[in-house]
């Protein structure tokens, strides 16, 4: 899935998580963030609720094109395996 915004915030981040979600339980475990130029912890917090469904549902995630704010989040936060192409 592409994410078709190009920021993820506190504002929208409800609706980019139910579309990877939504996604994830259609089978397309692929999150592609390639249009994705701004990002704050929300875009985190997204990251990890698609890490618990996809592990809930005996998938694999794996994470596209993750832009330096996120890697640096994760970093920041030490969760960076997290980000680094799961």
């Amino acid at each position: 899935m592409r994410i078709d915004t190009d920021t993820i915030t506190n504002q929208n981040a409800m609706q980019v998580v139910q579309a990877g979600q939504s996604a994830l339980l259609a089978g397309d475990c692929v999150i592609d963030f390639s249009g994705v130029l701004r990002c704050d912890t929300a875009a985190l917090a997204c990251v990890l609720a698609w890490l618990r469904l996809a592990h809930a549902n005996g998938k694999t995630l794996q994470l596209v094109a993750v832009p330096k704010e996120l890697q640096s989040l994760a970093t920041l936060y030490g969760v960076q395996a997290l980000t680094s192409g799961t």
